[in-house]
């Protein structure tokens, strides 16, 4: 019995030693106080954006897509771009689409906001207290954000040195040097000559403080006539032919016969090219008082709903917003949208780019909705009607705004 009694405490023991050696197996290891489990680390996602900015813009994209990829762990293929709605539209859908547009005018943002092609932008990605707020008007739809502005631009009156010493300051002080020594400016092109119609109080569609009414144009309404009558005088007055054309109208600048000329930054080059001393303001203020009021074009950049990596995306574009401007500002004159920015000692000393600045600030954007696309042809026409004499302001006018709603209705 003894020899049994012994034999089950010895046993009992042994039992007892290894269950402790088998708890001391699962308890955990001690940690450091303070110390936070590790995150699983996430697979490396590939990203594509395709860009409508101009091959030296794309390549300095790419540049900073680049360094975001290196600190991410991500990849990233930056391809300039050139194709409209439909090729994206197919390859979206094909599952061959960006994940990033990068520099696509925001007019064009309607049909794919129509399509549910735009992802909202998530907060955080952007400050809108940091932006231009004509910036963030051009992407929003219904007071929600689906594109971020990269830069603006709007048509400004370049004026040549050599023939005036300064930028004139009121209406009669430059209608009275046109008449003088010269304007020109493709007077036909509604984009360009819309600045007038706004100002003196036309519009394309009503702005209802919650988007744009497509079924309220304002291009037939008082203000929209008299821009007209005004936009006539030019031709009367013998300031420019009635067949200008923008390449004739720039020709004109360049070759020093006129004293100004209305158009954007993308004639810098040619100006500096001739060797013209030129500068550039926002023109003064029309006979009523208010402000020219030119489109307001603004490059966006947006995320694709189809996008499999969306997180990814939107952290990119949050890097290029910090990053791209000033070069952006260097390579493209691309005006910058971000306040701090714009307000920068290196773009206030760029006095060109700031006169367009100055403009785009009295400026309006293009509207964004499709229904845009029906207005063009129209307007043009109004505006050749009206000063070429083969209609009058109230037959043109009228003519332009039943085919603008004609094709609208048509839309639906």
């Amino acid at each position: 019995m003894r020899k049994l009694i012994a034999g089950f405490l010895a046993a009992t023991v042994a039992a007892a030693a290894l269950a402790g050696c088998g708890g001391a197996k699962n308890e955990p290891a001690p940690t450091t106080p303070g110390a936070t489990t590790p995150a699983p680390k996430k697979d490396p996602v590939s990203l594509v954006v395709w860009s409508h900015l101009t091959e030296p813009e794309v390549a300095e994209v790419n540049k900073l897509a680049q360094e975001w990829a290196t600190k991410t762990g991500n990849k990233v293929e930056v391809l300039p771009d050139n194709t409209g709605f439909q090729e994206f539209s197919a390859a979206a859908l094909a599952g061959k689409g960006p994940d990033i547009m990068y520099g696509l005018p925001h007019d064009n943002l309607g049909t794919f906001q129509k399509a549910g092609m735009l992802e909202a932008v998530p907060a955080g990605v952007i400050d809108n207290a940091a932006y231009e707020k004509v910036s963030l008007d051009a992407v929003s739809y219904d007071g929600k954000l689906y594109a971020v502005p990269v830069s603006m631009e709007a048509v400004a009156l370049f004026y040549n040195k050599a023939l005036v010493k300064d930028a004139p300051k009121t209406w009669d002080e430059f209608y009275k040097a046109a008449k003088e020594k010269g304007f020109a400016y493709d007077v036909k092109n509604f984009y360009h000559s819309f600045g007038f119609i706004g100002g003196m109080g036309g519009y394309v569609f009503k702005n209802t403080g919650g988007g744009l009414d497509p079924k309220d144009v304002g291009l037939g309404n008082e203000g929209a006539k008299a821009a007209l009558t005004l936009m006539s005088g030019f031709i009367k007055d013998g300031m420019m032919p009635i067949d200008i054309s923008g390449d004739s109208a720039k020709a004109t600048f360049v070759g020093g016969k006129a004293a100004f000329y209305i158009s954007g930054p993308w004639d810098i080059q040619a100006a500096k090219d001739a060797k013209i001393d030129f500068g550039i303001a926002p023109m003064p203020n029309l006979p009523n008082g208010k402000p020219f009021t030119p489109f307001v074009g603004v490059q966006s950049a947006f995320v694709s709903a189809n996008s499999k990596a969306k997180t990814e995306a939107w952290d990119l574009m949050k890097y290029l917003q910090e990053k791209t401007p000033m070069p952006l500002f260097k390579i493209g004159n691309r005006f910058p949208v971000q306040k701090a920015v714009k307000d920068s000692a290196e773009v206030k000393a760029n006095a060109a780019l700031v006169g367009f600045g100055a403009s785009a600030a009295n400026g309006m954007p293009m509207p964004n909705i499709p229904a845009m696309s029906t207005v063009w042809e129209p307007a043009g026409k109004m505006i050749d009607l009206v000063l070429s004499k083969k209609a009058d302001v109230n037959t043109a006018t009228a003519d332009a705004v039943k085919a603008i709603n004609d094709a609208v209705k048509a839309m639906k």
